[in-house]
């Protein structure tokens, strides 16, 4: 990944950006971190419950493939550091049908006006952008601190000791075995697990898709069997 980290939207550079777009690379886009912001990110909600949310509630709607649904940037009625986004995106993710993977408080959301390279290049386009009130995020806030290590971080903070490392598995693999825990962790039966793993995986592990999806999910089972202080977090391969 090529990061431009803590930039203000003036200096972006866009033009940089379309011309590896064009190359088959994605371009994604999020707030700068290490700072408090007014927004929660939910990932691959379907559009339909996507415009329910933008009906009641302040929010920017992208549209980022017939398959994913739509990104929501939704507006609060106050600024949440990245465990205070965590929380509300767990407290939103299961009431949405949003992805439950893509809620470490810190995730990257598509930018709009490139192709989604991973869709065949169609293009993400913004769907809806409502002025409404905000979000209330008190309900989601009352839940506990996420537990350490929960969270699969997309780089760490500015000034943080591990400044630009990932600090964990951020590969395509990873990114399904963090989906699976999610899922399993919110108490999803294993057999829709394992069909929206498969639906994942079918484009890069082809007929291997079943194999690879049984195998990820009998591990995630396995390792959320085990005692908390005996857990296992390397991914399913």
């Amino acid at each position: 990944m090529l990061w431009h980290a803590d930039r203000p939207l003036a200096t972006l550079p866009l033009p940089w950006a379309r011309a590896h777009n064009v190359r088959n690379a994605d371009v994604y886009v999020r707030p700068a971190r290490g700072y408090r912001w007014p927004l929660v990110f939910l990932d691959d909600v379907p559009c339909s419950a996507a415009a329910a949310v933008a009906r009641k509630y302040g929010a920017l709607l992208i549209h980022t493939s017939a398959a994913g649904g739509c990104h929501i940037w939704l507006r609060c009625s106050l600024p949440l550091d990245e465990d205070e986004r965590h929380r509300a995106q767990r407290y939103l993710a299961p009431r949405l049908g949003a992805d439950l993977g893509s809620i470490s408080g810190e995730h990257l959301g598509r930018l709009a006006g490139f192709k989604n390279c991973k869709r065949a290049g169609v293009w993400v386009n913004v769907l809806q952008a409502s002025e409404l009130a905000p979000w209330q995020p008190a309900p989601a806030l009352a839940q506990p601190p996420s537990p350490a290590g929960q969270r699969r971080l997309y780089g760490s903070p500015p000034g943080s000791a591990a400044d630009g490392v990932h600090a964990t598995d951020t590969s395509a693999s990873g990114a399904d075995w963090a989906f699976t825990c999610s899922l399993l962790e919110a108490g999803c039966d294993p057999c829709l697990v394992h069909a929206r793993l498969v639906q994942r995986a079918r484009e890069r592990r082809a007929t291997d898709a079943e194999r690879y999806a049984r195998h990820t999910l009998r591990r995630a089972l396995s390792r959320l069997a085990r005692p908390t202080t005996d857990r296992d977090p390397s991914s399913g391969t």
